[in-house]
């Protein structure tokens, strides 16, 4: 008996060491990346299946293409009460790449206060491995960030309705040009991003580490429909805006604006395009722009 038991400590300790000294690296797909080590076999629902990170992204997940599930009635979930949390082993890695562009991770969502485009993610990742090593939860109020501390929390607010919903940031991405977060399927349902599937919003990061300032207010939505521009540049130079307006003009992508604006305290004069009618609109003129031989433009919604 007692060799049993040693045998059972010395395996107890290799398996320790193993976990604290291999990391596998970063797995990329679909606007997400994942980095854990293979997992066992888990339950959704009646399903069993196994969340193997070292499996293809084509064939790591059991459906092909994401979906949800029926109509959810969000008013019996629970928000997440913001609360310190230690950074993330797992997912935290700054800078880091995918596909060709570089993200540098905050050191907190202290200030955090961006506008832009959410989408959601749902069934296809439910119950396999965030990039934070936990468990994808559709039913969680949770997203995914790009540059999002892991973990980090933030409110997110629909800015065509006003709604807001607090989550928990455990995840990265999206990848998908033109996104700012991913929304667990139950955020997307609180605040009226599904089932349209992408929505114009604002999201605030939460710093738990001071009381009483830990939320802050949800931006107040006057009724006035939020505008998408995409931002081409940033110029010292007057004549360099203006010939990349007259550019923009003669491709017809849409009213084409050039206005002063202070960067860095530096005075520049910044070429935009919009406002546009919908995400759709915005994702094709940001691809015929960068069919121009023009860099990626960057969302902007006022």
């Amino acid at each position: 008996m007692r060799l049993v038991r040693v045998a059972l400590v010395l395996a107890a300790g290799l398996l320790l060491a193993a976990c604290g000294g291999h990391r596998t690296k970063p797995a990329h797909r679909d606007g997400h990346s994942r980095t854990s080590p293979s997992s066992p076999s888990r339950t959704s629902g009646d399903d069993r299946f196994e969340d193997d990170l070292s499996k293809p992204q084509g064939s790591r997940y059991r459906d092909g293409e994401d979906s949800v599930p029926p109509p959810l009635d969000v008013s019996k979930l629970v928000e997440p009460v913001p609360k310190v949390e230690p950074r993330s082993l797992y997912g935290n890695k700054s800078p880091y790449s995918v596909r060709g562009k570089s993200y540098r991770v905050l050191p907190s969502a202290r200030g955090y206060d961006e506008r832009g485009i959410a989408s959601f993610y749902g069934n296809k990742f439910h119950g396999y491995k965030t990039s934070s090593l936990e468990t994808y939860d559709m039913y969680a109020f949770s997203a995914a960030s790009t540059t999002l501390p892991l973990p980090s929390y933030a409110r997110v607010t629909n800015l065509e309705t006003g709604k807001s919903v607090i989550v928990r940031v455990n995840d990265r991405g999206p990848f998908h040009d033109n996104r700012l977060i991913d929304l667990s399927y139950a955020a997307a349902v609180k605040i009226g991003i599904w089932p349209k599937g992408t929505g114009l919003v604002e999201v605030q990061g939460i710093d738990p580490s001071r009381p009483g300032k830990e939320l802050p207010l949800a931006p107040v939505v006057t009724g006035s429909h939020p505008g998408i521009y995409l931002q081409i540049g940033a110029f010292a130079d007057a004549d360099n805006a203006d010939r990349l307006a007259q550019r923009l003009r003669q491709a017809n992508l849409g009213a084409v604006q050039v206005t002063d604006a202070v960067i860095n305290g530096q005075r520049v004069r910044r070429v935009r395009v919009g406002p546009l009618a919908s995400v759709d609109r915005a994702d094709q003129v940001s691809s015929r722009i960068e069919g121009m031989g023009l860099p990626r433009p960057q969302v902007a919604v006022d």
